[in-house]
């Protein structure tokens, strides 16, 4: 039987027990939800760098204790050299999914780590150092951490297609045998780089020594990326959505996440709800209305939600009552419709952290 945990001084949640225990331990001592954060997401990429490590990006969303909900989007953008033509030159009709060649964004982990701080140090009284935030992960990577079922099974079944990508059999699979379960996995050169950021700053991995190594490795390897897509790539602070639902104010981010997905979803199963057409929860007539929802929200996601660059109306304008109303029209209560898409494989993480 799971149990909701709660708490009244504040909680931190991921995928990894040693990340939310680092992010506890930062709030224990007297931190904030933001520096909780950088020391949670640093270990999550110590810890399960399979899903989320520090050449990922992250999308933050922030509420200070005066109530302002801040939103920062640190997602790389594509390399200068990347086009179709560059790719075509090289014999390929697609962006490959594994190796050199499909390490075309700037990696924006550490950017938003940054970004995110700066705000934690302005309206939050952060005051934890940066050395402190990153002890954690520097640690495990130094020492190791036990292999999770995940990354093993990860490393197994991807196995063709990374054994050739620069670096990943050293650590992966060294003297040719794959890591498994509960294995100490050691991350020396993980460490060394969290280490370099503690000494020169964050912005090192995009200006600094830890950028000039990661372009001339990239470069060697074949990647479009150039030290000069890494300089200067900073986070951007964004304007979040915002649903307001009977007395609940929701917020997500705009593109290029799914949040606009998430908050259509719920804003078509409330008129559902409203109209007393869901039945209880885990009946039939519940289920079908959160899955006939999500189908609705995924319509307009498949059809408008792209890089914002590129978007021809703004994200926020589909969560006009009209259009809203529009959806909740087209959902029968008695007929599945059939999914937008044939769904493709995909994941990622998500961490939270609260303060009191």
């Amino acid at each position: 039987m799971l149990h909701t945990a709660r708490s009244y001084n504040g909680m931190v949640v991921s995928p990894h027990h040693l990340a939310s225990e680092a992010g506890l331990a930062v709030l224990r001592e007297g931190g904030n939800a933001i520096e909780a954060m950088v020391a949670a997401a640093s270990t999550i990429a110590v810890v399960y760098p399979h899903m989320n490590g520090l050449g990922g990006d992250n999308f933050w969303l922030i509420r200070t204790p005066e109530g302002q909900v801040h939103a920062i989007d640190s997602c790389g953008q594509a390399a200068s050299a990347a086009s179709m033509d560059w790719y075509r030159e090289r014999g390929h009709t697609s962006i490959p999914e594994r190796g050199p060649l499909a390490a075309l964004t700037v990696a924006g982990a550490v950017a938003g780590w940054q970004s995110a701080l700066e705000l934690s140090n302005k309206a939050m009284q952060g005051k934890l150092p940066l050395s402190r935030l990153l002890d954690d992960a520097i640690r495990y990577a130094r020492e190791g951490v036990a292999v999770p079922a995940t990354l093993a099974n990860n490393a197994a079944a991807k196995f063709d297609q990374l054994e050739k990508v620069p670096g990943w059999k050293n650590r992966y699979a060294p003297n040719g045998k794959l890591i498994r379960e509960s294995e100490r996995l050691l991350q020396p050169e993980v460490s060394a780089t969290l280490e370099q950021l503690v000494k020169a700053g964050l912005a090192d991995f995009y200006n600094g020594d830890i950028a000039n190594s990661i372009a001339r490795d990239l470069q060697d390897a074949g990647s479009p990326l150039s030290r000069d897509d890494l300089q200067g790539f900073a986070a951007k602070v964004v304007e979040p959505l915002h649903l307001q639902l009977g007395e609940h104010a929701l917020y997500n981010m705009p593109p290029p996440t799914q949040g606009l997905a998430s908050l259509l979803l719920l804003a078509v199963f409330e008129r559902l709800y409203k109209r007393q057409l869901c039945g209880e929860v885990d009946s039939f007539a519940y289920v079908h209305a959160i899955v006939e929802s999500t189908k609705a929200a995924f319509r307009i996601r498949d059809s408008e939600v792209t890089d914002p660059d590129y978007m021809s109306r703004a994200a926020e304008s589909f969560l006009d009552k009209k259009i809203v109303d529009q959806l909740e029209s087209q959902v029968d209560p008695s007929r599945a419709a059939p999914w937008p898409d044939a769904a493709s494989a995909g994941d990622t993480v998500w961490l939270g952290a609260i303060d009191s």
